[in-house]
């Protein structure tokens, strides 16, 4: 077994915690790449350092906010920086995380995650990317955004994913010594879903009411609607579902 080293940049986010996990599990020494660990992938402090004798990188970094812009600027930041210190460092490849049909997108986060994807794709080192659909912990994200014991969430089609699945589809990707058939593969849950009802189960546990409503502020929400962003023929569909997640999470937080 490989015991290469991996940069995970992100590596203390919501999916960056379970890439380094499945990486140790498989027995890779992991460099985690976070502010926290001291590494900045935006003005690049200990970036070159943290990369010395990196074999790969997996990129999971993310911006925490929807506001397009902001978002762009980061995820083309990020993108060139890594690429730079990547391509001094020796790296083979970066392998990134997306989002399912990002590529119909025109506005938002995920027209942001557009770019980024485009700018990784036109950098210097390889680049495999893995889109996946949304992840299970989202459904409490959008809870949390919301005040008081009522909270009115879109009624959108999603085909919602652990990101402990997502996880390991990643590191599959990055690790493979052949470039996938398929030029961006996906990872979705294994059943289309309703991101309202979703979140209505995980609402009954918190004490909360949850409204469906149509998606008119959210950006896209036509897209959506039809289906947009929900996984295509050839993607990977696998569990738990989100009623099976939510049930092995103590107190449903």
């Amino acid at each position: 077994m490989s015991t290469g080293k991996i940069a995970v940049a992100g590596a203390t986010g919501r999916l960056g915690v379970h890439v380094v996990d499945v990486l140790a599990e498989r027995g890779h020494r992991v460099v985690p790449i976070s502010r926290a660990t001291g590494v900045d992938i935006i003005t690049g402090e200990g970036l070159d350092e943290a990369l010395d004798g990196v074999e790969m990188i997996i990129d999971v970094a993310s911006w925490h906010g929807s506001e397009q812009e902001a978002a762009t600027e980061f995820f083309r930041t990020s993108a060139r920086n890594l690429h730079d210190a990547g391509r001094r460092a020796g790296a083979a490849r970066i392998t990134a995380a997306s989002i399912i049909g990002v590529d119909k997108a025109t506005a938002g986060f995920l027209a942001a995650k557009k770019v980024h994807e485009e700018l990784l794709l036109a950098g210097p080192l390889p680049v495999r990317i893995l889109r996946a659909a949304q992840f299970h912990e989202f459904v409490g994200q959008l809870l949390d955004w919301q005040q008081g014991d009522v909270a009115h969430l879109p009624s959108l089609p999603t085909q919602l994913v652990a990101c402990r699945t997502v996880a390991e589809e990643l590191v599959d990707l990055a690790l493979a010594p052949e470039a996938p058939e398929t030029p961006i593969p996906e990872i979705a849950g294994p059943r289309k879903e309703n991101m309202a009802e979703a979140a209505r189960l995980l609402g009954a546990r918190r004490g909360i009411q949850v409204v469906g409503i149509d998606g008119g502020g959210i950006p896209d929400a036509e897209i959506a609607a039809v289906g947009g962003f929900l996984p295509g023929p050839h993607a990977k569909l696998a569990g738990p579902t989100f009623s099976e997640w939510l049930d092995t999470r103590e107190g449903a937080k």
